[in-house]
């Protein structure tokens, strides 16, 4: 066999095992980091102030999807939802009223009316800027598949006050990470209400 054949030869399998390698990687890729990216961690870029001080605008955070499949999303938690007015459009605020529970906004306070607190409890926000008012004057009862959200900086937020509860259905996750800026890396938890 000439010696031009047999290079040639070489150079095709090279480059067949190269194509190979490309797809193996492509095939691997698509089994494990598809799934992780759309039923287990999706990002999330903030947008807006509506969220401060707890996240910034250009925030990049992970939003973990995977949780509410098997619990119920819960007070306090920061969740991404798909906008009751525009399904394409993703929005972030805080999980205050629960299902079934009443819930009243009134002298820049919130009170949460449930089974346990049948005449209603003042809720406690430590993670809200000293001065901070809920405005608004509310009084709602929520289904049993409906949240009420509010943003943290709620002078500056587009929030249930105005497009009224969520749906279960359309919550996509809660905040798990802050991957940006760098200085303020770290798992996000939600706060605990001591008198809920």
């Amino acid at each position: 066999m000439p010696e031009e054949t047999k290079k040639t030869k070489l150079i095709n399998s090279s480059i067949v095992g190269f194509i190979l390698d490309i797809v193996k990687i492509a095939i691997i890729t698509v089994l494990i980091v598809w799934p992780i990216h759309h039923f287990i961690f999706q990002p999330f870029l903030v947008r807006g102030i509506s969220m401060e001080p707890t996240f910034e605008n250009n925030d990049y955070l992970l939003i973990e999807e995977i949780s509410y499949k098997f619990e119920n999303p819960q007070r306090g938690d920061v969740i991404v939802f798909r906008s009751p007015r525009n399904p394409r459009e993703y929005l972030i605020k805080r999980i205050i009223g629960l299902p079934n529970e009443r819930v009243v906004i009134k002298d820049s306070n919130i009170y949460i009316y449930n089974q346990q607190y049948k005449y209603g409890l003042k809720l406690e926000e430590n993670y809200l800027l000293p001065g901070m008012s809920t405005y608004g004057n509310i009084d709602i009862k929520l289904k049993p598949d409906e949240y009420y959200v509010l943003g943290d900086n709620r002078e500056a937020s587009l929030d249930s006050r105005s497009f009224g509860p969520i749906h279960r259905s359309e919550i996509v996750g809660r905040v798990w990470l802050r991957g940006w800026p760098l200085k303020r890396v770290g798992k996000f938890a939600s706060p605990n209400y001591n008198n809920l």
